[in-house]
């Protein structure tokens, strides 16, 4: 980078000022989710958004690869979904006498898993390598998938029939899960009045957004955020928190209010968690606009990294304690740094 690391810090956040800004035009009260998608980006992660349907996933997703001038496909999961619709397939070509291999839906900068949760486990998995291998395997050869390259899938809470859980496997490659509630009355009257004209409605219909930034100043983005320190203390806090989630660790130098907690939880996070919330904190930090993380960027970051990974114990469904309580109270009884 030609700039000094002094100065990128200024350029970066106009450009995320751009980002956002531009975001808000197309979408009411969705700041939470912009900034999670921001993260996805400059992290390399992948999203698992959970809501009722209506709340502009889709729109969200779209708008930001367009904004961000990358190439975006989406993919309807249902349950008579093929491996193959997803990463592609062989195909025998009579002219060159060779197999050939013909690209799925996969091979594009930002995937929206549209219902991820219709599909089958084998389905599902056809997504395991893209995540964390970055390519897809056909027969002897393993193609690289394009760069930047972001899962965003969703999926409904309220409905069962049809659906099927996710594999835990699949479930801790995503790095954040985000929840989206219905908007509040200001915001759910802003939205009638953008959206009360059916011209307002269909893909033919929107004005499709010029690209607010190139990918030369995605890399000044992600230098920035490389810039922002963590100190040791943030680190070891880091890992105090995601340790705090597992049974088998031994916490008997633990405060009694988290012993208390781990009768609730059956499997903890993995490593994976520990490298997936100090990503997350970095860009909590750079996203307002500081050089350093504090353990406040830590704790903003830790429920959508932890809910997803956290698998309640049998006592905590009987006892309707969520996730979500459970990172709670993981977060008040670490101490903090």
């Amino acid at each position: 980078m030609e700039e000094h690391s002094a100065d990128l810090l200024p350029v970066a956040q106009n450009i995320v000022k751009k980002i956002r800004l531009e975001m808000a035009a197309r979408l009411v009260g969705k700041s939470q989710l912009v900034d999670a998608l921001i993260t996805a980006l400059l992290s390399g992660g992948h999203i698992l958004l959970e809501g009722v349907p209506g709340l502009a996933k889709t729109l969200a997703v779209r708008s930001f690869a367009e904004l961000a001038g990358l190439s975006f496909k989406r993919i309807q999961f249902t349950p008579d979904l093929l491996p193959g619709d997803i990463s592609g397939s062989l195909f025998y070509d009579a002219k060159t006498e060779s197999f050939v291999a013909r690209k799925g839906p996969v091979f594009a900068n930002i995937i929206l898993a549209d219902e991820i949760n219709r599909a089958p486990a084998k389905v599902q998995s056809a997504l395991l390598e893209a995540m964390e291998e970055r390519q897809v395997s056909m027969g002897s050869n393993s193609l690289k998938l394009p760069e930047p390259f972001i899962v965003l899938a969703t999926q409904n809470p309220i409905e069962h029939e049809g659906t099927f859980r996710l594999p835990e496997a699949q479930l801790d490659r995503f790095m954040l899960k985000v929840l989206l509630d219905y908007p509040d009355e200001k915001e759910e009257l802003e939205i009638l009045r953008l959206y009360s004209e059916p011209k307002s409605f269909g893909a033919e219909a929107r004005t499709r957004p010029k690209p607010v930034f190139e990918l030369q100043e995605l890399d000044i983005l992600k230098e920035a955020v490389k810039q922002v320190r963590l100190a040791p203390e943030a680190e070891a806090y880091i890992v105090a928190i995601v340790r705090a989630t597992r049974p088998s660790f031994d916490n008997r130098s633990q405060s009694q209010a988290l012993r208390d907690l781990l009768k609730y939880i059956e499997f903890g996070a993995s490593p994976r968690a520990s490298i997936a919330l100090y990503r997350s904190a970095r860009v909590a930090a750079f996203l307002a606009g500081r050089d350093h993380v504090l353990p406040e960027d830590i704790k903003q970051a830790a429920p959508a990294v932890l809910r997803h990974r956290i698998i309640p114990s049998y006592e905590a469904e009987a006892e309707r304690i969520s996730p979500d309580a459970l990172v709670k109270g993981i977060l008040s009884a670490v101490a903090l740094p």
